[in-house]
């Protein structure tokens, strides 16, 4: 079967976006794992469907899959080049759009300089809200709930804000993001057992009131170069901290995303670039990526 795909990015987070609307497209956690691959596939950080809605208030379905064929809840990145490819497709001229999530609606407006604004829907700070389990823990909250303590496996420990924003984060505050030891201690967060669903590891650094640095090791794609629902979880963090106040400049490895929250309404600002097309036989691809698979000791 051929499937017709674009590839997108957003501040350096790229994605495969499919169409289906106007072409069947059956996802499965092997197809997935094969297209987001970067040596056998086209390579994405994830992968987004777009179908026809179920809900009658929503313009479409919109579906995020992870590298590791995961399907989660949102992608705040994701959802700018949505609204971007949608227009560009032709599959609706409407500005703004309503696109349903697994979470609920969200609302998503292109504006004339090219750039994408998120209604990122409802912010959520409960260890429940995050699948995070705090049986046991001694020492925590700090700070009533907005500081968690989270102890780690080598004895040491890390304070973490809880944020849900669809997705699950898990932000902490260093002191220099380039130096922050996200490629080992980000998996080991993301897949620490209090997580019972695995968790979005932030790394903040703390500029000024309005700005932040930010890298983040996403949950089954591991560190991109930019994290929308991440931007918005450390923004939330610190501003409930009393580290930061609204707007916030997020600066990510792949560029700048802001952030407007107000204790209700949370919005993401940001660019979604269209790099390419192409048509890729699924099946094939499907097949020979899990041959390699096999092969592999």
């Amino acid at each position: 079967m051929i499937w017709n795909f674009t590839k997108m990015h957003g501040a350096g987070n790229d994605f495969v976006v499919l169409d289906g609307v106007r072409q069947p497209i059956e996802m499965t956690p092997e197809r997935a794992r094969a297209l987001a691959d970067r040596h056998f596939g086209v390579g994405a950080d994830q992968l987004l469907l777009v179908e026809n809605p179920s809900h009658p208030e929503a313009d479409f379905r919109y579906r995020v899959f992870n590298a590791d064929g995961s399907e989660v809840e949102h992608c705040g990145n994701g959802a700018r080049c949505f609204v971007r490819f949608v227009h560009e497709q032709g599959l609706s001229r409407r500005n703004p759009l309503r696109a349903e999530i697994c979470t609920g609606l969200i609302t998503l407006n292109e504006s004339e300089t090219g750039e994408v604004t998120v209604d990122m829907g409802q912010t959520r700070f409960q260890p429940a809200d995050v699948h995070f389990m705090t049986r046991g823990l001694v020492n925590a909250p700090l700070h009533h709930d907005t500081l968690w303590t989270l102890p780690l496996p080598d004895g040491d420990s890390v304070d973490i804000s809880l944020v849900a924003i669809s997705n699950p984060h898990a932000v902490q505050v260093v002191d220099n993001v380039d130096t922050a030891p996200v490629a080992t201690v980000g998996p080991i967060i993301e897949s620490h057992p209090r997580f019972t669903q695995r968790i979005n590891a932030g790394f903040m650094q703390v500029v000024d009131r309005h700005t932040i640095k930010l890298r983040v090791y996403e949950r089954g794609a591991g560190e991109t170069l930019a994290c929308g629902t991440g931007a918005c979880a450390a923004a939330v963090a610190g501003i409930r901290r009393g580290l930061l106040d609204s707007p916030v400049a997020v600066h990510t490895r792949g560029g700048l995303l802001t952030i407007a929250w107000d204790g209700d309404s949370l919005q993401m600002t940001g660019p979604a670039t269209t790099v390419f097309t192409g048509q890729i036989d699924i099946d094939k691809l499907t097949q020979n990526y899990l041959q390699k698979d096999a092969a592999t000791p």
